[in-house]
């Protein structure tokens, strides 16, 4: 059992409370002024079926690319105010569209102050439009676009060219390849999850699952928790830590280039918002005194055997794939998009440097489920569970993890995924395949972003 508890204990935890209370709030609400990550990855797929379509079989369009996905691009565009799209989408757009009245409108104005290297398309879009062959001050300007190919393909075919003079058919694989890949892998995913999830449903139905182990946890209190999760994670990890060392962190990562510099940052700031609940959570197991503790340890790690946690975790994560993404299509349907993505998503998805990308693969993959399992689905949920009852014990859990996250968007989806992890902590007694689901989850989200954003 755990030593009597100061009395300045409580009042310390209920301020810690309240003041995390507070700051969550905050956070969540201005969460709804960042900008969400969903749009620009749709357009980006838009963007990489317009590239791809050439080299798409005529059967396989509709899956893949859609039926027009050149006027879907045009119409994407088009929805979007024209004050809110950079340089190059203005011009994307005046390049699709078919409309003389409408092109002049897109092109004409101030839009083109800051891309100078632009401006001979610019004109060449307002004043050679669909003439019947490309010229040789046409081919000048398209030359200058190589290092845009999206662009330099639209434009190419509003000046009069031709499908051999446009399109870069080994681009234009290589894009339909990442586009396949990045389609077909959730399907896969989703498919194989949907017939675990049925399994899984059909068994309970039959009464034929497994008796769920014992809930083993550290004898710790409530108190304990508030002090561990609002107190070190909250107010010390979110808040206080990242304060004192962004000074620090910005001076040494100064000399380096973005984006790795922008990476740096974010490793040293996950592990610094670590370390002070990982630190309270050691006093805290100081602290207890029990003459047997288990004999797989306090958090139940439970590694072995090793191939059936891998199973496990797997096997989790497919469930609850299917889940989340109807809850996020759901809200989406009913709410629309709410914005506030995790910075991290866009990092990752700007990101072409592959020293960037690893470092950025640490925190996400490594650190992040390893951490967030040990406090969330190792210590939190057997307290809870233990101290309000099972049912109770993974709501609670699952809520205080989706809030962690800070954004009102991913809200709901979190949710449901730490309600998967915690009942897979619970029906397997084991903290290994937690971690495991925990990383399959991230590591599949960052291969996404880097297959659309490369």
């Amino acid at each position: 059992m755990s030593r009597a508890n100061p009395s300045w204990k409580p009042l310390l935890a209920l301020l810690s409370l309240l003041l995390a209370v507070a700051v969550w709030v905050v956070a969540l609400v201005d969460s709804l002024n960042r900008p969400s990550v969903t749009a620009t990855l749709s357009l980006q797929q838009q963007e990489m079926a317009v590239l791809a379509e050439p080299v798409i079989p005529v059967q396989m369009k509709p899956l893949l690319v859609g039926k027009r996905p050149t006027q879907t691009l045009g119409d994407a565009l088009g929805e979007i105010p024209l004050t809110q799209l950079n340089d190059r989408q203005r011009l994307t757009l005046a390049a699709l569209s078919s409309d003389d009245f409408d092109r002049k409108a897109i092109l004409k104005g101030d839009a083109f102050v800051d891309s100078q290297s632009l401006r001979p398309l610019q004109d060449a879009l307002l004043n050679r439009y669909g003439q019947d062959e490309i010229g040789t001050d046409d081919e000048i300007v398209l030359q200058n676009l190589d290092g845009d190919p999206l662009l330099r393909q639209v434009s190419c075919k509003a000046l009069g060219g031709t499908d051999q003079e446009c399109f870069d058919r080994k681009l234009s694989q290589r894009v339909a390849f990442r586009l396949g890949l990045s389609a077909g892998l959730p399907a896969l995913a989703l498919l194989i999850g949907c017939g675990f999830l049925l399994r899984h449903l059909w068994m309970m139905f039959r009464g034929s699952l497994q008796p769920w182990p014992a809930l083993v946890g550290m004898p710790l209190s409530l108190t304990d928790m508030v002090l561990l999760v609002a107190g070190g994670f909250v107010l010390l990890g979110e808040v206080f830590i990242p304060a004192l060392v962004s000074p620090l962190t910005s001076a040494l990562t100064r000399p380096l280039a973005s984006p790795i510099r922008e990476s740096v940052s974010v490793l040293i700031g996950y592990g610094t918002l670590s370390m002070p609940p990982l630190l309270i959570l050691w006093q805290q197991m100081r602290s207890i005194d029990v003459e047997n503790p288990p004999v797989d340890g306090w958090l139940q790690w439970r590694i072995r055997p090793v191939l059936k946690g891998l199973f496990q975790g797997t096997r989790g994560w497919l469930m609850v794939m299917p889940v989340v993404i109807f809850t996020a299509w759901l809200i989406g349907l009913l709410v629309g998009d709410q914005g506030g993505s995790n910075p991290l998503l866009e990092l990752v998805f700007r990101s072409k440097d592959p020293i960037a990308q690893l470092l950025l693969a640490i925190t996400a993959v490594f650190l992040a489920p390893l951490f967030e399992e040990v406090v969330f689905r190792g210590v939190l949920l057997p307290v809870l569970g233990n101290s309000l009852g099972m049912i109770w014990g993974i709501l609670l859990s699952a809520l205080v993890f989706a809030g962690a996250h800070l954004s009102i968007g991913e809200f709901p989806p979190l949710l449901v995924l730490g309600f998967g992890l915690a009942m897979l902590r619970v029906s397997s007694g084991r903290l290994f395949p937690c971690v495991v689901m925990h990383a399959l989850w991230n590591a599949f989200t960052f291969a996404n972003l880097v297959l659309l954003g490369a």
